[in-house]
């Protein structure tokens, strides 16, 4: 009985402030401005038992996050409240001495409420960054705060069409850029020789084709900044260049040592390096500060610095006795000289006569290492600055560093000579008979690059450099095949059978068929351990025999 008590005094009382919310109830005298009434009970059933609900949303209010409720609603100065009756428009003074009446829990509802209502009856604020001591920003004005006489208004027009005004004292202008200085001047004299200064107060100066807009008021911000180094670390490299640009059109001399200095202490990525060159190419700069920029963009030596360049880090490479670091600086300085590079060779001096020297000085050291390969005792003065090492893995790396200035040779299209020069080395050739195979077959890795750029068209040289390559080095390839089929080292052997065959087939028919029976020799004594011409034979067979008679009626006539 107590409970079903309970629940209809408690359905009463909701009820009965359900029929208070209503603002067209005659029954309660509707709250108003002048009738503000605040429940004070300790524990209230609803918290949204004494809102009013608008009608309309108004933008901007906050709203409560437990009832859903606009809290505008409850202040709302033209709320109707009964039909045919409006409340009076009360002021802000009003409001504050409401709320000045109400409890401390409902004080902060009271503020957010004002605050609202503030917002919501004026124009919405644009919100920027704060400027610098000195500056202060009205609309799409810059005015200076420093100064109580704003007598220059510079009119900014962009190359997209976009427009700035800043407003600012003559006297940081003239004090700042020597092109806003000559510029005030003129005015100023033009105004005291018309005789009417006070029509012509305001010195307008309009600047056309702006890049940028933000960049050009950062600029002049910086005119009221006490340390602009420590105002362009928080700005950041590729601005700062920008902030360059202007401050050298305008002549701004703090700002441009400013800038330089903070250029030259900090690191470049690609893009920003590229950006400060082809500003440097623009804007013709004072020698004394930007010194030490430009010692970072190029050499002062460049001419003669270049012509060695590339010798000093092939000769580098080449002398160098540890392997991994060897390998990663073939890797580093081979991408760097390609012509598929993304950096510019010119600069470089690539030389071929270069080249060529760090050539014939690893194959000097490579005869040497097999001479020493034979004598017992290996004399000093044939070995160099690795006698560490094993001698198998001096001549191995003589043999990689042959290899290597090869492949820079090929995509240079400057390797034709490099045949004759391997052509032509008898004691090489001599030494390979009397070598062990594991040391002969190092040598049978350089032929195997000259056939794989012959056959595969990567070079293109003459018959005769062709024929003395093959005639020398062809029958040592087939004695060395089957160490290099257990050693390959990167090589690919499938390409190197169809690049010999190709490059037999280059040859003149005569030699052609001596080569081709050497090989068929070899071949039915050894096997698989002997290359598989199979292929390049046929088709030399059938140019031989096949088509021998067409050739002899066609030598006929």
């Amino acid at each position: 009985m107590e409970d079903s008590s309970r629940r209809k005094t408690g359905s009463f009382l909701d009820a009965r402030s359900r029929r208070r919310s209503w603002c067209c109830s005659f029954a309660v005298p509707p709250s108003s401005p002048d009738n503000f009434v605040v429940s004070r009970s300790k524990t209230p059933r609803n918290k949204s038992e004494n809102v009013v609900k608008p009608s309309a949303s108004v933008p901007n209010s906050p709203q409560s996050s437990k009832s859903g409720l606009s809290l505008v609603g409850r202040i709302d100065p033209r709320r109707i409240l009964s039909p045919g009756r409006v409340s009076p428009i009360d002021s802000d003074q009003n409001v504050e001495i409401s709320a000045q009446q109400m409890g401390t829990g409902n004080s902060a509802v009271v503020d957010s409420l004002v605050q609202s209502r503030v917002e919501s009856f004026r124009a919405p604020k644009e919100k920027y960054r704060d400027p610098p001591a000195g500056l202060s920003r009205s609309g799409s004005v810059v005015e200076c705060n420093n100064k109580d006489i704003f007598d220059v208004r510079l009119n900014l027009r962009a190359k997209n069409g976009g427009c700035m005004v800043l407003e600012v004292n003559s006297e940081a202008l003239c004090a700042n850029s020597e092109v806003f200085s000559e510029l005030i001047l003129k005015h100023k004299k033009d105004s005291a020789s018309n005789g009417s200064p006070s029509r012509s107060k305001l010195c307008r100066i309009e600047v056309p084709e702006v890049e940028n807009l933000g960049i050009f008021r950062e600029t002049m911000e910086l005119m009221f900044e006490d340390d602009i180094s420590k105002r362009l670390s928080k700005i950041g490299v590729y601005r700062s260049i920008d902030i360059l640009e202007i401050s050298a059109s305008i002549m701004f001399t703090k700002c441009i040592a400013s800038c330089l200095k903070y250029l030259e202490a900090v690191p470049w990525t690609e893009e920003e390096e590229e950006k400060l060159r082809n500003l440097f190419i623009k804007v013709e700069f004072d020698d004394a500060t930007s010194r030490d920029v430009m010692a970072r963009l190029r050499l002062r030596d460049s001419v003669t610095s270049h012509q060695s360049i590339a010798r000093q880090l092939v000769w580098s490479i080449s002398t160098c006795t540890n392997s991994i670091a060897r390998n990663e600086l073939k890797s580093l300085v081979k991408g760097l000289l390609c012509k598929s590079s993304v950096y510019e060779k010119d600069h470089l001096g690539l030389s071929k006569d270069d080249l060529y020297a760090v050539f014939h000085t690893c194959i000097a050291s490579l005869v040497s290492l097999l001479k020493g390969s034979l004598d017992t005792v290996c004399p000093r003065r044939f070995v160099r600055n690795i006698t560490e090492k094993p001698l198998i893995e001096q001549i191995a790396i003589e043999v990689d560093n042959i290899n290597w200035l090869l492949e820079i040779l090929l995509d240079w299209q400057m390797a034709e000579e490099s045949v004759n020069i391997w052509a032509d080395q008898k004691e090489l050739i001599r030494m390979h008979e009397i070598t062990s195979p594991m040391v002969r077959y190092e040598l049978s890795r350089v032929s195997a690059n000259l056939f794989i750029a012959i056959g595969t068209r990567k070079m293109n040289c003459r018959s005769e450099s062709r024929s003395g390559l093959l005639q020398s080095w062809f029958g040592p390839m087939l004695l060395d095949f089957s160490w290099l089929q257990r050693c390959k080292k990167g090589l690919d052997m499938k390409l190197l059978e169809e690049a010999m065959g190709q490059a037999l087939l280059t040859l003149p028919m005569r030699q052609q068929h001596l080569l081709f029976m050497d090989w068929c020799r070899f071949f039915s004594k050894h096997g698989t351990e002997c290359p598989n011409l199979s292929k390049s034979f046929q088709i030399w067979w059938r140019r031989s025999f096949l088509r021998g008679s067409e050739t002899c009626s066609i030598e006929s006539r």
